[in-house]
């Protein structure tokens, strides 16, 4: 079944859309700067362990990797999705980070070749349904963005071992991936660039990976990797295994990530990566002051611009549950530490959830300032299980993608790579493609 989508894009300002790519490259460094910051990432992660049995693993294997007096020798590639909302009073604010299998960019560029075809083909039908009559499609390079980002990284590894072969990719995925297409379009975009690409589960990595001179990373049949890009890897199911005899069901496959990061290949996300990009490291950024932020490597302006886009979060505690009591049921939004989906209580449910959280429990909760985006000015027709359908209401989440490494922007403007947006009606709370009532979106300048 096709994924859904829009017929015609959303409108944004051309000051908004440039706003959001400056704040996106600023992010960008931020997260790489922390993610970097192994202490930081142990205080930050380590008052969760006792009521997150995932985070505890995470932080456990973040201890391992980085204990060793030796540097960690992977080189860290992060591509990061930072997803934001335009928020009727305050304007743009951040959603989440996506530091782990951050994906969707290349059918993001995908519905924007598909509304640019549509503009060019029936232009007059399509300025009738999106009420954009002279406007101009907001360009979308996702597919080249990224690939040249992990052809940079992949190649920087070739060249200093030189070896003989090709340079090679490997994408961990999971058992019986359904983003798989999405997946494809990025792995064509690197042979073409001349890069050898190979699919793999944590399962079927178990045994197959050893160490080669001066830490190099070799696959089993296969040669030397240069890049491990992972689109699996956040969520305790993607390390299990019961088949595997010598440890309990996850620490095996997890102990395979580990493996990895202690090689001198390219690597995203690592695990600091994704604990930078986590619920809890949002909220405790949002609540940074300027020169917290300036301690990260950022400018004042730049600590500024981060401050205000990063929004409202507050940890849970009894304070904060009174508040949430006290306050309108839109006003909150209750998030646990859960990635793709499904991880946000909305309304009656968040005072529900408080009840039941024990203290313990608290530090893997936090509450964000639910957003409140103004819906389109007019229907729009999208496409589902290839029906259509019109929705009076619909509003968009934006996610900005940015590619870095070494602390260096991977693509000239800023490391930005490129938009995936997914629009919705306002009725719904979940607004994921896979996951939700989510539809694929491009966008269009109004100006």
């Amino acid at each position: 079944m096709h994924t859904p989508f829009t017929l015609t894009p959303t409108p944004i300002s051309r000051k908004s859309y440039q706003y959001l790519k400056n704040a996106t490259g600023i992010l960008s460094k931020l997260i790489y700067s922390v993610s970097e910051d192994h202490d930081f990432l142990y205080s930050a992660i380590y008052p969760i362990k006792a009521g997150n049995a995932f985070f505890s693993a995470l932080l456990n294997m973040h201890q391992q990797i980085h204990s060793s007096s030796r540097h960690a020798p992977r080189l860290p590639l992060l591509i990061m999705r930072s997803d934001f909302m335009d928020d009727n009073r305050d304007g743009f604010r951040l959603i989440e980070f996506n530091g782990i299998a951050a994906g969707m960019g290349p059918f993001g560029q995908r519905i924007h070749d598909l509304h640019h075809y549509l503009q060019r083909q029936y232009p007059a039908v399509f300025s009738d349904l999106s009420n954009q009559a002279t406007g101009a499609l907001v360009d979308n390079q996702a597919i080249e963005g990224l690939s040249a980002a992990i052809c940079q990284a992949t190649c920087r590894i070739k060249q200093e071992f030189g070896d003989p072969g090709p340079a090679r990719f490997l994408m961990i995925v999971q058992e019986n991936e359904n983003n798989v297409f999405d997946q494809h379009l990025l792995e064509l975009a690197l042979q073409q660039k001349g890069i050898e690409t190979h699919r793999r589960t944590f399962r079927e990595l178990h045994n197959q990976l050893s160490t080669g001179a001066d830490n190099r990373l070799i696959l089993e049949g296969v040669g030397p990797l240069d890049t491990v890009y992972l689109r699996a890897g956040y969520q305790y199911s993607d390390y299990e295994a019961f088949n595997i005899d010598e440890q309990e069901c996850c620490q095996a496959l997890m102990a395979t990530r580990v493996f990895i990061e202690q090689h001198r290949v390219a690597v995203n996300a690592t695990v600091g990566q994704q604990l930078a990009t986590s619920k809890r490291v949002q909220m405790l950024l949002s609540q940074l002051g300027y020169d917290e932020f300036v301690a990260f490597g950022l400018t004042l302006q730049e600590a500024k611009i981060a401050k205000t886009i990063l929004g409202e979060m507050l940890p849970i505690s009894p304070d904060s549950i009174n508040l949430a009591k006290e306050s309108p049921s839109e006003t909150w939004v209750l998030k646990n530490q859960g990635e793709g989906g499904g991880h946000c209580l909305f309304g009656a449910d968040i005072l529900t959830k408080l009840t039941e959280l024990t203290p313990q429990q608290y530090q893997s909760w936090s509450l964000m300032r639910r957003l409140h985006p103004q819906p389109r000015a007019m229907p729009t027709l999208i496409v589902r299980k290839g029906e259509l359908h019109k929705v009076n209401d619909l509003i968009s989440e934006l996610g900005m993608f940015s590619v870095q490494t070494d602390n260096n922007p991977s693509s000239a403007e800023h490391s930005f790579a490129g938009y995936l947006i997914r629009s919705k009606s306002a009725e719904s709370t979940e607004g994921g493609v896979h996951s939700g009532q989510g539809v694929l979106d491009s966008l269009v300048y109004s100006d």
